[in-house]
């Protein structure tokens, strides 16, 4: 049981640091979002492209 004991002491242990504050600014979704679209626009065009003789 020394090995709960430990996860369960590490678990109180973070949970009482308290939340992860960024001092930086994260990604914007709307960037992330946009190049996901552009990248999967880009691979339909070539697998149609290449795919002609269906």
């Amino acid at each position: 049981m020394t090995a709960f004991s430990t996860a369960h002491t590490a678990l109180v242990t973070l949970a009482a640091e308290g939340e992860h504050v960024d001092t930086h600014e994260s990604i914007s979704p709307f960037m992330t979002g946009g190049a996901a679209l552009v990248i999967l626009l880009l691979m339909l065009w070539g697998v149609t492209r290449f795919n002609r003789d269906r």
